[in-house]
């Protein structure tokens, strides 16, 4: 059984996490995914909230290069997330004894999920929740990065990180230098979307200033999965921190049938 908090050893590296409700292997779970600047401690109350709601364990983690978990060496590779989707993910659902449930991700966590769903396909996996995914890399999502950049050089923004991260430098430029990098432009993980074979939900706040409703457009264009999207008016790039009853609510209301499934 999981302690409350603590590490898992994947490979070389100690990946921090934070366990809420009844474990993975006697129950359904959640399995969040943070955005490229996030971390298992950084998601605040949502994961408590949303075990409450949803009557699901949820089980956060900090990839490697984030929070309490190991450095990475530095460039990044622009591999990266799927290097998290393909190599370690399965292995940390494997370590924790996870044997039904979701994946939401938020941002690059989204993007993780996708890639997960439509690459590795693990039957224990019997939805994804999707929170400001990146399919493919837009000019917003690369000026968001650019004023990131700013701010943390000459600004708040690295002392704010600080209190979140070991190795800060390590996470924040692991995320802003890939993004920032002329070659990322190319990224694209559209090819992992008809493979999914699971329902999707995406939620996306209507004013993201890391991208746009083009992403849901990629999505509903190219799946065969049953694809859920909802936009929220006046809300940003992280919905479930900046509309979190709605997303709580949205994010049950889909998950809730799959829960309630055989095995759930």
């Amino acid at each position: 059984m999981l302690a409350q908090s603590g590490s898992i050893e994947i490979g070389e590296h100690s990946l921090e996490y934070r366990q809420f409700g009844p474990d993975p292997a006697d129950a359904p779970t959640l399995v969040l995914l943070h955005e490229g600047l996030g971390s298992a401690e950084l998601w605040g109350g949502f994961p408590a909230e949303l075990a409450s709601a949803t009557g699901a364990g949820v089980f956060a983690y900090s990839r490697a290069g984030y929070g309490a978990s190991s450095p990475v060496p530095l460039p990044r590779p622009f591999g990266y997330m799927h290097d998290e989707a393909i190599s370690v993910l399965p292995r940390l659902l494997d370590a924790i004894g996870f044997r039904r449930g979701l994946l939401i991700g938020s941002s690059d966590g989204a993007s993780i999920a996708t890639i997960f769903a439509g690459q590795v396909g693990d039957p224990r996996v019997i939805g994804i929740c999707l929170m400001a995914p990146h399919f493919f890399v837009e000019d917003e999502t690369v000026a968001g990065a650019a004023a990131a950049r700013a701010a943390y050089q000459t600004g708040d923004l690295r002392a704010r990180l600080a209190r979140w991260h070991s190795h800060v430098d390590v996470a924040f430029h692991g995320w802003n230098d890939a993004w920032l990098d002329p070659g990322f432009r190319t990224w694209n993980i559209t090819d992992a979307l008809p493979l999914i074979q699971v329902p999707m939900l995406i939620i996306q706040g209507e004013r993201d200033d890391y991208g746009t409703v083009r992403q849901i457009a990629a999505a509903e264009d190219g799946c065969f999965c049953p694809v859920t999207s909802v936009l929220l008016p006046g809300v940003g790039h992280q919905p479930w921190r900046e509309a979190t009853a709605a997303t709580l609510a949205v994010i049950t209301a889909f998950a809730g049938p799959l829960l309630a499934g055989p095995g759930g």
